[in-house]
């Protein structure tokens, strides 16, 4: 996919460059009979920060003892807000909607990129808890930093929840 800048001189330009693309979506969800996979993340030259990465707490292990920590996450959309409501798990299990949804954001996970509900299902509670945490960070307030107090000398200061351990540089 090729980037475009709109500017007032090119908007017509580029709707219609889009619409046969938009036709295509609106068409293929129509006729879809379960959920579809989650269309990739549009990268456009306008600034706005959609993919975040971050590193689990403790890390997922995958089949062959391989423990992947760090990965990416992009921002929600309302699709995939909205399409877990209709997922058949989630009607039996209203818990398993983060499951499903985190599914969808994580882009990456070590050197897993197909990130399926059955991953995140195999994630320790600790890592699921912290997903679910960055997830409302990164999609609600739109960054990972949280203001925090020192207990001992009450001073305020700012820590990014997607860096490293603590103490790591």
């Amino acid at each position: 996919m090729r980037r475009r800048t709109v500017t007032a001189g090119n908007l017509e330009e580029v709707l219609q460059a889009t619409a046969p693309a938009q036709a295509s979506d609106r068409a293929s969800d129509q006729g879809a009979a379960g959920p579809a996979e989650a269309p990739p993340p549009r990268r456009e030259d306008h600034g706005l920060r959609t993919e975040f990465e971050f590193e689990l707490p403790r890390g997922y292990v995958d089949d062959e003892g391989t423990v992947h920590r760090h990965g990416t996450m992009r921002l929600a959309t309302a699709r995939d807000e909205l399409r877990p409501q209709i997922d058949l798990r989630v009607k039996e299990n209203p818990a398993y909607l983060s499951v499903v949804l985190l599914s969808q954001v994580i882009t990456r996970l070590g050197s897993i990129t197909d990130v399926h509900a059955g991953v995140v299902e195999r994630m320790y509670a600790t890592d699921v808890a912290f997903l679910q945490d960055f997830y409302r960070r990164v999609n609600s307030e739109g960054h990972t930093r949280a203001a925090v107090t020192c207990p001992h000398c009450e001073g305020g200061f700012e820590v990014d929840l997607s860096g490293g351990r603590l103490g790591e540089s």
